[in-house]
């Protein structure tokens, strides 16, 4: 799919930025996303591409990053990855032109984002990520729920022994957050059984769940699930969710995944609730500290599963979000509306 709706056709560059021709689209695109999709971005779109160092281009001549003036920008995966972030998004702010940001992250609680919604940017998600995401959960919930470990050992010792372990058919499972990701481990979930409570700050009553509540009753459903899953966003609302009260309302087998944001919890009242079995197991993929410093308690502690805020990192995600992009390009240029529209930062 390539968006042609224009004619144009970039000027030729003599070392700097040039009068953009009429008609003519400039998108700021990080390097790596260029190799895949620039073939599919049509004649009307002319990149302004960042290399690793922050270095711009426009075809084969440079460009004073300062004088780089994008309507619309891609900051996908690679970019968050081991990009130029830092650089990609002070000349989005700088941008006087810059109409639409379509972004990889699964949060935009970054003040940057708040700053460009101030300057007349439209946000999108490529929600991307919320696949393998989903998919995660389930894996490392059915690790906890199988005794993996112990059925290894019995065969590297060659023992032909019998364990038993949890159904998630008939558990009940509690999701907070029901966006992309939340709608996807609560469709899986329920594939396999189990019972879905969503809860999100305002439900629309089309979920992919048994049951829905507000989010400012998530608490007092805590000590009905087997499973409890934080895909929320992270705002003044949102921060601490998990504290000592809403870990008091967990069941001793529950267990517990935070896919969502560090800041939705307060580590020192789970940690406490760990030491008594309450949840029995935490599942922890992002934390209030990045990358969690070697000192934190939680790396060694026998009842949580650490992972390097990777839940996302599949071999297809990044495909997904350059298909996810040029759907949205496309719809950009022929004056159509976009998807993933961010309403609420």
């Amino acid at each position: 799919m390539a968006p042609d709706v224009y004619a144009a056709r970039p000027e030729h560059l003599e070392g700097r930025l040039v009068k953009r021709g009429q008609g003519l689209l400039d998108l700021l695109i990080y390097e790596p996303a260029l190799a895949r999709v620039g073939a599919s971005l049509g004649a009307g779109v002319r990149p302004i591409v960042m290399a690793a160092d922050g270095a711009c281009r426009i075809e084969e001549h440079a460009v004073d990053v300062a004088e780089v003036t994008p309507d619309v920008a891609w900051a996908n995966r690679d970019l968050y990855t081991d990009g130029p972030v830092r650089e990609f998004m002070v000349a989005c702010l700088k941008s006087k032109r810059l109409r639409w940001l379509q972004s990889s992250a699964a949060g935009f609680e970054h003040p940057v984002f708040e700053k460009l919604v101030g300057n007349g940017v439209t946000l999108t998600n490529a929600n991307a990520s919320a696949v393998p995401i989903a998919e995660f959960v389930m894996a490392r919930v059915l690790e906890v729920f199988h005794p993996g470990r112990a059925r290894r050992e019995a065969q590297a010792r060659q023992a032909w022994e019998s364990y038993d372990f949890r159904d998630v058919r008939g558990s009940t499972w509690l999701i907070f957050g029901l966006g992309a990701i939340g709608a996807e481990v609560a469709v899986r979930a329920r594939a396999f059984g189990a019972h879905v409570i969503g809860a999100r700050r305002s439900p629309r009553g089309d979920e992919p769940v048994d049951e829905m509540i507000p989010a400012s009753e998530v608490r007092d459903h805590v000590e009905r699930a087997d499973v409890i899953v934080l895909t929320a966003a992270l705002n003044e609302e949102t921060r601490h969710t998990v504290d000592t009260a809403f870990v008091a309302c967990f069941k001793p087998h529950a267990v517990f995944v935070n896919v969502g944001r560090g800041g939705l919890v307060e580590e020192r009242a789970l940690l406490a609730g760990l030491d008594r079995n309450q949840p029995h197991m935490a599942v922890l993929d992002v934390f209030e500290e990045e990358p969690l410093p070697e000192a934190s308690p939680l790396w060694n502690h026998p009842q949580v599963l650490i992972s390097a805020h990777c839940a996302g990192a599949s071999d297809g995600t990044t495909l997904r979000g350059d298909e996810i992009f040029l759907d949205n390009l496309s719809r950009y240029v022929n004056g159509k509306p976009l998807k993933n529209v961010v309403t609420d930062l």
